[in-house]
């Protein structure tokens, strides 16, 4: 990449653009697998066999997708993981009929978002938040996994990941907040944002990641990109954020 985008439009397809490299991280920090044909990307990851998020299908010709989904759950039962998922453009009508037809179920409609730093809104200070950058690994599965309501052991163990930074929020001596950003040129992806249950509601994700994106602007990124659940939807917005287009995401999920 060697410029940001100049609209909306920009914005999303870069966006659709990072999650294949960044799902190739996840299977090796996870232990999986790839299953690869032309533009079809399936992240495989058995350490989790129950949680579609980690095992997810990226494409770009949905007839070659739909043309593929028995192989792709050929491979998935293979692997014995019992749920993956497909993210899809909201407006691929095609795709969505073609899963929907082989028995997905419509999962969740999260939002691409994007801005340049320079816009950043950078919220007051909360004196009794502290940050550091650590590539604990532990703290990062263990929080992303009960803030999401995970059962014990759905995250399976991680290793580091390359041209990713891990950045924690403590809070009276405990960690309760993470951030990852990675590393795509003058853009900087942002995943795995989350908070304990018990520290939420005096803004520890936002002044977290405002916190990261200040760091991200004196290593000479210019933007930023992510993908927002209906939950950090406004957390995002309110560091600058815009909204550049809607994601689907199709589950196919063992009875």
């Amino acid at each position: 990449m060697t410029s940001l985008p100049t609209d909306d439009r920009g914005w999303f397809e870069l966006v659709l653009e990072n999650q294949p490299p960044l799902w190739r991280l996840y299977v090796q920090a996870c232990g999986g697998e790839l299953f690869t044909d032309g533009d079809i990307q399936a992240a495989i990851i058995p350490g989790s066999p129950n949680r579609s998020f980690f095992n997810s299908v990226f494409y770009s010709d949905p007839e070659h997708l739909v043309d593929s989904l028995p192989r792709l759950a050929a491979a998935y039962d293979r692997a014995a993981v019992n749920a993956w998922t497909v993210w899809i453009p909201a407006e691929d009508e095609a795709a969505r009929a073609g899963l929907e037809e082989a028995g997905h179920v419509l999962d969740a409609t999260p939002r691409a978002m994007g801005f340049e730093l320079s816009e950043l809104q950078v919220p007051e200070s909360d004196p009794e938040l502290e940050f550091r950058s650590e590539m604990d690994m532990e703290s990062l599965r263990s929080i992303n996994e009960t803030a999401y309501g995970y059962s014990a052991g759905d995250i399976p163990p991680m290793a580091p990941m390359p041209d990713t930074e891990l950045f924690l929020a403590d809070l009276d001596g405990s960690t309760v907040g993470t951030v990852v950003t990675y590393d795509r040129g003058e853009d900087s992806e942002i995943t795995m944002v989350a908070t304990l249950p018990e520290a939420r509601g005096r803004g520890v994700a936002k002044r977290l990641l405002a916190h990261a994106l200040l760091k991200e602007c004196d290593s000479g990124k210019q933007g930023s990109t992510l993908i927002a659940t209906k939950l950090g939807f406004p957390v995002y917005e309110a560091l600058g954020y815009r909204n550049v287009g809607g994601l689907e995401m199709w589950e196919r999920r063992k009875q």
